[in-house]
């Protein structure tokens, strides 16, 4: 029991090592730590269940603001939301037992540390990021963005390119001190220092290129309570404050959050969108609404919609949220959910192969809420696209971590892709980030606020772009197989 609760421990004091910490040595050795209890323990079983208390600690500190979205503004009733909390993140926690159970099972240690255990632990985040419409979120490359030299790496293999590089960080480290301070191998410790050099070199290359000139753009944050959102008492003011603050600015490419407008687009009063396609015609704008769309015959979608001086184009959502957009096994699983009065849309999925919206000279890939966590499904759109525009309303997490939590992930997809990222959000945290990952401009949480900037549009294609996740993936593949081939050898020798 000691040792799993020190490995809760470590889960716990990993997700310092995310925004809003960004302290990103730490999950780094956190792992280390967590591998060599894992190398103590004598018995798959105990490996197994070293690696799921350390998910289920790791989870339930950096994920459990799911509760405020089932609890607070989706009606659950409290035990219930625990319990399905816990759950999940006890769901969650398979994938670490299973990276660290699959790594312990190879008998050398320099195998098991620097080869072993980082493959299997990339190749079970990329799993989670898949399986039952995937869930990457805190995948451990995030913890890397934007300021740690291993950042330097996403550009090339993206977040499970930089996951792979921290978890190798984490074995060589262990592989470093595992005789004690006294007795200490310096080999892994002159890899280390090669693999972050490295990586920090990487972090000097431009891999796309400006293009054109300067957009002016401004991304309204509407502050618009949860709670209050869809009350057909609150549709009149909050279409007013939309109005106001777009008639407000003067920029090219004006941006509301998702849903911006609680209501159907065909059901939007047409003086509404007559004002505004009027002020954007006459600054030569465009603004893109986020507004949920009805299609007869297709059903109703989660969209972007632009009106301005280009001709008027749309994006729809297409993965969507499992429980919030759409029930899935719904043959097997709406009953249940009917049951416990949790308020549900049933949104249809947008194409796969949406094209980026011409629009303000410039050519925007949108993605809506957390697809931005999928950088294979964001890299869709490119090298066409030359800004990237995600739009959000997580206010649906309330006062909790995981609003800052999304902006580090949108910083990961501007470095990916070496474009800016354009994050507009109901409550916050409404940015602007630079191909780097740096934050430009942020509105504070929580307030009416409009950002203002004047951004690039990029040319180009990183490594990621072209090869998206085959290269990281396959990277890791290839060091697994690898090390259980030799730990198989050397059975057999034996």
């Amino acid at each position: 029991m000691k040792v799993r609760a020190i490995a809760v421990f470590l889960g716990v004091v990993s997700v310092a090592g995310f925004a809003p910490f960004y302290l990103f040595p730490l999950p780094i050795i956190a792992l280390a730590l967590l591998l060599r209890l894992a190398e103590r323990s004598d018995r798959a079983r105990a490996a197994f269940g070293i690696g799921f208390a350390y998910g289920l600690g790791f989870f339930l500190a950096g994920v459990s603001w799911i509760y405020v979205s089932l609890h607070d503004f989706g009606a659950m009733p409290a035990p219930i939301a625990v319990v399905v909390t816990l759950l999940f993140c006890a769901y969650l926690g398979l994938f670490p037992a299973c990276a660290l159970l699959a790594a312990t099972r190879i008998p050398t240690p320099i195998l098991r540390r620097c080869v072993a255990f980082p493959g299997a632990w990339v190749f079970a985040e990329w799993t989670r990021g898949w399986l039952f419409s995937g869930f990457p979120w805190l995948a451990l490359g995030y913890s890397q963005a934007p300021d740690s030299p291993l950042a330097g790496i996403a550009p090339m293999l993206g977040v499970y390119g930089v996951g792979l590089a921290a978890s190798v960080s984490a074995g060589l480290l262990l592989h470093a001190f595992a005789l004690g301070t006294s007795n200490i191998r310096w080999r892994p410790l002159a890899c280390l220092a090669l693999v972050w050099g490295a990586a920090w070199a990487l972090k000097l290359i431009s891999w796309s290129v400006p293009i054109g000139e300067p957009v002016r753009v401004s991304l309204l944050q509407g502050n618009v309570p949860q709670s209050m959102k869809w009350r057909p008492e609150m549709v009149a003011s909050t279409l007013r404050r939309y109005q106001d603050m777009v008639l407000a600015t003067h920029a090219q490419l004006v941006v509301l959050p998702e849903t911006a407008l609680p209501m159907f687009l065909q059901d939007v009063p047409q003086d509404f969108l007559l004002r505004i396609f009027v002020h954007a015609r006459n600054n030569r704008a465009d603004v893109l609404l986020g507004v949920p769309e009805r299609d007869a015959g297709q059903g109703y979608f989660n969209s972007v919609v632009s009106v301005g001086s280009s001709p008027s184009q749309y994006y729809r959502k297409s993965h969507l949220v499992p429980f919030g957009e759409f029930i899935p096994l719904r043959p097997l699983l709406g009953s249940v959910v009917q049951a416990l009065a949790i308020p549900l849309t049933d949104f249809a999925r947008g194409k796969v192969t949406q094209r980026p919206l011409a629009v303000a000279g410039q050519a925007v890939a949108v993605n809506i809420c957390y697809e931005d966590a999928f950088g294979e499904e964001i890299i869709r759109q490119l090298p066409e696209a030359t800004l990237l525009v995600n739009v959000s309303n997580v206010a649906w997490f309330g006062d909790s971590i995981a609003p800052m939590q999304h902006l580090q992930i949108a910083q990961m997809r501007a470095i990916e892709t070496g474009r800016y990222m354009l994050q507009a959000t109901n409550t916050g945290m409404t940015a602007v980030i630079d191909p780097r990952g740096a934050v430009v401009n942020m509105a504070p949480t929580f307030q009416t606020a409009t950002v203002e900037a004047s951004v690039l549009g990029y040319a180009g294609a990183t490594p990621y772009v072209l090869l998206g996740n085959a290269a990281p993936i396959g990277l890791a593949s290839v060091l697994t197989l690898f090390a259980f081939a030799a730990g198989c050898r050397e059975r057999w020798a034996i």
